[in-house]
C-alpha cells in the first residue's frame, strides 16, 4: 500500500534471508517503502526461526517492546512470519495480542493480501477505538503432508520465487536461489519438517532461468538453498501444470546413496544434472555453491560434476551433529559415524587439490548435550572434529523444541552446566583446528569474492560501512570518496580474507567482484592478504 513504510527483521538461516528478500520485493512492487529503523516503520515484520531457542527469545523480546509502542501508536501493524508462526499457530496471538498478522513459511505468497487487510483494519481502529479487531492468519497446518499427489497441487508459493524482482541495484553481486523446500528426514531434534512441510523440488527450468536472470543483472555468485539440497530430483514424466505454470514435485523416499540415477537425463534431473545445467547454461555465474547437504545420500555423480566444473565451489556444508553412533541413532540421523567419515574421505579424494590452488573446505554442525549424551559420547564428538578438520563448525547446545519427537519422547537429561562445558570444550577445539587450517593457506593465492568493508573497518569507522553494495550502479560522490581501508572477501572454500583497498581504487568498484589475493598471514578464522 503506497505510503506505508515497512521494517523487516530476519532471524535464523539463509532460507529465511531469501524469504525476506522475496517478500520485500513483492511488497515494494505494491508501493510499500522500506526502512532500517523500526521506530520509523508503519509495519513491523519479524521473519522467525524455531531451530534454536535463542532466536525465539529475541522475537518474544521484540514483541514485548512493540506492545509498549502500540499504546502511543495504535496504527502500528505487527506481523510474525516464518517457522515460529507456523509452529505456535494462533496460540501465539493469545500470548502476544500485539500481533496483527501471522504467516507461515509455506504461505508467504499470501502476505500482501493479509497485510493490506491488516493495514486497513488498524486504520479503522484508530478512527474508532471501540471497533472489533481482526487478526489475519495464513498457516500451512500440515496440509502439504496430507496430499497424496506427487505434485504440490496449486503450489502458489512457487509464484513467489518466479516473481522475484531482479535488478543491478538489488544485490551485492551475490544471491540465493531456492531449489527445494521442506524436509523429509524427521530428525528427532528438528522442527523444520513440521514448520516448512514435506520436501518439494522446484522445476529445473525455473531454477536455471532464475540463475540466468540474476547473471544478467550482474550477480557473480549464486548459492542454491535447500534443507537437503543433494536430494533434489525432478521427474519430467510426472510434470503437473496448473495455470500454465509447471508445479514443484513432492520428494519421494530417497534411495540414491552413492549410486548414479539410471534415469538421469531426459526423464529425470538429479542434483548433479541441475548443477551441470546451471554451470553450462548460466556462464555469467562465476561462482556456484550450495547448502545444506545430507551426508548419507551424496552421490559420486555430484562430486564428479563439481570436480569437472571450474565455477562450482569446492565447499561442502555437511552437518554431522554428533560423533557418537548412539547419539546419532537417538537423533534419527540415518547414518553412522563410519558412514559419515566414508563420505568425507570420498569427497576429499575427488575434490581436495591444494597443489592446484583448490583445496576442499568442509563445514559442519554439532549439537552438544543431546538427550542421554554421555562423556564418552562427548569425547567421540571431539575425536570427530579432529578427524574431519572442519574449516569451521557451528556448535550449539541442545535445547528442546516443542513439536519435535525429542521434545515429546526423550528426556532432556543432560545438566545445563554439562551442556555449556561441552560446548565450550568443542568450540575451543574447533578454534584451534580452524586456526591450523587458516595458517596452512599462508603463501597461497586465491580468487576471492569481495563482499564489503571488513567488520573491523566498519566498527572502527562506521561511516565507511556505507560502501554501496551495488554492481553496475553509481556511487554517490560522498560514498565514492569515502576512504575505505580494509575490505572483506571470501574464497571459494568460504574462508574469510581481508585486504587493503589499493590506492587509486574505490571500495565501491571492488565490492561484488572477483579479485586475486595472496595470503600473507592468518589469525583464527581470518586470512590477511594483498593484491599481487
Amino acid at each position: 500500500m503506497a505510503g506505508r513504510t515497512v521494517y523487516i527483521e530476519t532471524f535464523g538461516c539463509q532460507m529465511n534471508e531469501l524469504d525476506s528478500e522475496l517478500v520485500s520485493g513483492q511488497l515494494r512492487a505494491l508501493g510499500y517503502a522500506f526502512t532500517e529503523e523500526p521506530d520509523r516503520a508503519d509495519v513491523v515484520l519479524y521473519n522467525t526461526c524455531s531451530v534454536r531457542d535463542h532466536a525465539e527469545q529475541k522475537v518474544r523480546s521484540r514483541l514485548g517492546e512493540l506492545r509498549e509502542r502500540r499504546a502511543s501508536d495504535p496504527g502500528l501493524v505487527v506481523g510474525v512470519l516464518g517457522c515460529m508462526a507456523e509452529r505456535d499457530g494462533r496460540d501465539m496471538i493469545a500470548r502476544f495480542p500485539v500481533i496483527d498478522v501471522l504467516c507461515g513459511p509455506g504461505e508467504l505468497d499470501k502476505l500482501p493480501a493479509l497485510l493490506d487487510n491488516a493495514v486497513r483494519t488498524r486504520g479503522a481502529i484508530v478512527s474508532d477505538p471501540d471497533s472489533a479487531r481482526e487478526r489475519f492468519v495464513a498457516l500451512q497446518g500440515g496440509a502439504s503432508r496430507r496430499s497424496a499427489t506427487l505434485a504440490a497441487a496449486a503450489d502458489s508459493l512457487e509464484l513467489l520465487d518466479l516473481s522475484r524482482a531482479v535488478s543491478p541495484d538489488d544485490h551485492s553481486g551475490s544471491a540465493y536461489v531456492r531449489i527445494t523446500r521442506g524436509c523429509n528426514k524427521f530428525c528427532t531434534y528438528c522442527v523444520v519438517p513440521h514448520t516448512r512441510g514435506a520436501e518439494v523440488h522446484r522445476p529445473p527450468d525455473h531454477i536455471v532461468d532464475e540463475c540466468k536472470r540474476l547473471a544478467d543483472a550482474g550477480v557473480v555468485e549464486v548459492t542454491l538453498l535447500g534443507q537437503t539440497v543433494n536430494h533434489y530430483r525432478f521427474e519430467h514424466g510426472a510434470v503437473v501444470t496448473m495455470g500454465g505454470i509447471v508445479q514443484p514435485q513432492k520428494g519421494r523416499a530417497y534411495a540414491g546413496g552413492h549410486r548414479r540415477d539410471p534415469f538421469e537425463g531426459e526423464r529425470v534431473t538429479t542434483f548433479a544434472g541441475l548443477l551441470r545445467r546451471i554451470h553450462e547454461e548460466a556462464p555469467g555465474i562465476a561462482r556456484l555453491r550450495f547448502v545444506t547437504s545430507y551426508p548419507r545420500d551424496f552421490g559420486d555423480d555430484v562430486l564428479e560434476v563439481i570436480r569437472d566444473s571450474p565455477r562450482i565451489c569446492r565447499y561442502l556444508h555437511v552437518p554431522a551433529q554428533s560423533g557418537s553412533d548412539a547419539v546419532l541413532a537417538r537423533m534419527n540421523r540415518g547414518y553412522t559415524v563410519g558412514e559419515y567419515l566414508e563420505f568425507i574421505d570420498r569427497a576429499r579424494g575427488v575434490l581436495d587439490e591444494p597443489e592446484k590452488g583448490r583445496p576442499l573446505s568442509i563445514a559442519g554442525d554439532i549439537i552438544a548435550g543431546f538427550c542421554a549424551e554421555t562423556e564418552d559420547d562427548h569425547r567421540a564428538t571431539a575425536a570427530l572434529l579432529r578427524r574431519v578438520r572442519y574449516k569451521n563448525c557451528f556448535i550449539f547446545r541442545y535445547s528442546p523444541r516443542p513439536g519435535t519427537a525429542a521434545f515429546d519422547r526423550l528426556a532432556d537429561d543432560v545438566p545445563e552446566e554439562d551442556k555449556r562445558r561441552r560446548v565450550n570444550e568443542l568450540l575451543a577445539l574447533q578454534q584451534s583446528i580452524s586456526d591450523e587450517v587458516s595458517r596452512e593457506q599462508v603463501g597461497r593465492e586465491f580468487e576471492v569474492f569481495v563482499q564489503g568493508v571488513s567488520a573491523h573497518e566498519a566498527k572502527r569507522e562506521p561511516s565507511r560501512g556505507r560502501v554501496p553494495l551495488t554492481v553496475g550502479g553509481r556511487a554517490s560522490e560522498r560514498e565514492a570518496s569515502a576512504p575505505v581501508v580494509q575490505l572483506s572477501a571470501r574464497t571459494e572454500g568460504d574462508l574469510i580474507v581481508v585486504f587493503d583497498c589499493p590506492a587509486g581504487r574505490s571500495g565501491a568498484e571492488l565490492v561484488g567482484s572477483l579479485v586475486r589475493v595472496k595470503i600473507t598471514a592468518a589469525r583464527g578464522l581470518t586470512l590477511f592478504g594483498v593484491l599481487p
